[in-house]
């Protein structure tokens, strides 16, 4: 059968994908234009409609894409890591090596979209709750660790949660604007100095 006009014989639609997720994550969604899109993947407008639909339903797949892939290390060392301190500096090692995979730098779930354009909301909608299952799964960790008797019984699950999570974000933001490796691991041990103090003994 033949390719659908426009479309290489070669089309590989999950490669395109990744390549448009590395495009958003780079210029975000308003400043990713279509002919970027189509730039990266090699194919004409007809062709682009066909496989995705829109650039809309492209950017939800590229963040779906991204949560499934590069998104998963510091989430998965979060849960799998034993000592809840352990997992909680795990995680934010592991976001700064996804703040540090990309250039400019940065989250694309934090920073995707920026502007927030009425025409954008359905973009927006979709960070926001792709950030605050983020925060569900810090706050589920806690949890855990307080039901296991790791972390006292009065111990502030919300707040501590809400403070790893904006820890997160300083991480994306700092590295979007530059700094280093060494720059942002040294964000890790201020961000911990405070949990000893929730550590039942």
């Amino acid at each position: 059968m033949a390719a659908p006009r426009g479309r290489p014989r070669s089309f590989d639609r999950d490669q395109a994908l990744e390549r448009m997720m590395e495009v958003f994550w780079r210029k975000g969604y308003e400043g990713a234009q279509l002919n970027d899109l189509l730039t990266a993947i090699g194919i004409t407008p007809p062709s682009f409609y066909a496989a995705f639909g829109s650039k809309e339903a492209a950017f939800l797949e590229a963040v779906d894409l991204y949560i499934a892939t590069v998104g998963t290390p510091p989430m998965r060392a979060l849960n799998e890591t034993p000592a809840v301190s352990d997992a909680l500096r795990a995680m934010l090692k592991g976001s700064i090596d996804v703040a540090l995979s990309s250039r400019p730098g940065g989250c694309f779930l934090i920073l995707g979209v920026v502007n927030c354009l009425p025409e954008n909301e359905a973009a927006r909608a979709r960070l926001l709750e792709a950030r605050r299952e983020t925060h569900r799964l810090i706050r589920t960790r806690l949890s855990r660790a307080v039901a296991e008797g790791e972390l006292w019984a009065d111990t502030q699950v919300d707040s501590l949660a809400a403070f790893y999570h904006g820890i997160l974000q300083a991480i994306s933001f700092q590295a979007r604007d530059g700094a280093t490796r060494e720059e942002l691991t040294a964000l890790i041990e201020p961000a911990m100095a405070g949990f000893a103090a929730t550590r039942a003994e």
